[in-house]
């Protein structure tokens, strides 16, 4: 009876407006979509399934990106078809996932990915006895495999411009959110209650950033007002599906524009703890270093070149590491062990929030390690430097640094002269070093060395 009573008293947010069950249905003759723009396989999977009786329709981002002459990535089917009717329409498919489970039918390298309509999940007693459907009592959703009709998946869909659903038989879009006008529009739109979407899933907060930044499009305005408050909700996310999410909105080729819009909405620093310190207490070059940084992986992404996340979040990271590196010194700890210690330290934070892997972050550390490296210069150090495969990161890393304002006494400059300067050059640009009288990383073994030739001269050996 408490049960019954307290869901009487159910407050707004669980009350969404009842959507509408008729789509809008654009005809070829309304729509720029034409079949020679879409994968065969994708359309193939489409066929196959309306023959065995299915509903099915092309859905989502590509259907979007279509629509705004963009290549789509990939193509994903939407069916009344179930994963496991679905794989046995297929041989060459197969049912992943667990909390959201699809079926991937593979045509050599390209993979149609295949979701059966999926509908909104039942409430109160109905949710709490079923299987298929798990809630958190913060509101987010655990597992997401209750099956509906297409009116139902278009309504569960999280945004309007990814709730368009294509028939490539018929040539026709049906549109039951409104979609098209907010890609008229450029819009970003939740479908139904903002925060209460939010709530389901804090992580299309994110994805609401990921699409305005890659499209250039607004995040309509209810869409966005809960963001800011809702934003701690992210810390319940798990650091695997983070680190993926970051990825997706760091490496596409539109990291600037994305990072201006989690310091718009304040996510940045729910991803980036010690970073979102480091841009309070140093604001303008911890900006410029993480901007420049995003700049560099935006331009080697629109040139074709490769990205690596480990120089990416060695970035992101670096702002917060310095004033660590300086508190161990100032206890007694030399250089290198304190750079160590300190970056050790750091990536550990930031795993329990984004789980960045190993393969990443050890070439992280390294590319830190390197920065109090390079300028110990003396002897075949340079050379012995050069051979290091983590040269090369950790030198761009050391621009970097300087094009954020970083004075290094021309330490760039100089690494930059050596590798392009022959053997005899590189003898005398470390000669020239000694000769002015600056530190090349070795004081502590010259003041042995002193030490040692006053005990000899003492004890009468000289």
């Amino acid at each position: 009876m408490l049960k019954k009573l307290f869901k009487s008293f159910r407050s707004p947010l669980r009350r969404a407006p009842r959507p509408r069950s008729t789509p809008e249905v654009l005809s070829s003759r309304q729509h720029p979509l034409h079949r020679n723009e879409i994968s065969r396989h994708a359309i193939s999977v489409v066929e196959r399934l309306q023959k065995a009786g299915y509903q099915a329709y092309l859905v989502g981002g590509c259907v979007r990106d279509l629509l705004l002459d963009l290549d789509p990535k990939d193509f994903d089917v939407a069916t009344s078809a179930t994963p496991e009717q679905v794989r046995a329409e297929f041989r060459n498919a197969r049912v992943i996932g667990r909390r959201f489970k699809l079926v991937h039918v593979h045509f050599g390298r390209e993979i149609i990915e295949v979701a059966t309509f999926r509908a909104n999940h039942p409430q109160g007693e109905e949710e709490e006895n079923s299987n298929q459907a798990a809630r958190h009592e913060s509101g987010r959703i655990l597992r997401d495999n209750v099956y509906g009709t297409l009116e139902d998946d278009a309504q569960r869909r999280d945004f309007t411009i990814n709730a368009l659903y294509y028939d490539p038989t018929q040539e026709h879009i049906l549109d039951y959110a409104r979609g098209m006008h907010d890609v008229r529009n450029h819009l970003v739109r939740l479908i139904g209650d903002p925060e209460q979407r939010y709530l389901e899933d804090p992580v299309r907060m994110l994805r609401a950033v990921r699409f305005a930044a890659k499209l250039d499009f607004e995040i309509e305005k209810h869409s966005a007002a809960p963001i800011r408050r809702l934003a701690p909700m992210l810390r319940d996310i798990p650091a695997a599906r983070l680190f993926d999410e970051v990825l997706k909105l760091f490496l596409a080729g539109y990291a600037e524009y994305t990072f201006d819009l989690l310091l718009e909405h304040d996510l940045f620093a729910q991803l980036f703890p010690a970073s979102g310190e480091a841009l309070k207490r140093n604001p303008e070059y911890t900006e410029k270093l993480i901007r420049q940084a995003l700049i560099n992986t935006d331009d080697r992404i629109h040139d074709g070149k490769s990205v690596t996340p480990a120089f990416l979040f060695a970035a992101l990271l670096w702002p917060a590491l310095p004033a660590r590196v300086l508190q161990l010194q100032s206890k007694g700890m030399p250089p290198i062990p304190a750079m160590q210690e300190a970056a050790h330290e750091l990536i550990a934070e930031q795993c329990q929030r984004i789980a960045v892997p190993k393969r990443f972050t050890i070439p992280i550390r390294e590319i830190w390690d390197m920065q109090e490296r390079l300028p110990r210069r003396s002897g075949k150090r340079a050379d012995l430097l050069l051979e290091n495969p983590r040269f090369r990161a950790g030198y761009d890393f050391l621009l970097l640094r300087e094009l954020a304002g970083e004075d290094t006494g021309g330490l760039g400059e100089w690494w930059t002269d050596y590798q392009d300067a022959n053997d005899s050059e590189r003898r005398q640009m470390i000669r020239d070093l000694a000769g002015k009288g600056e530190s090349t990383g070795n004081a502590p073994r010259k003041r042995r060395r002193n030490n040692n030739r006053r005990k000899r001269s003492e004890s009468g050996d000289e």
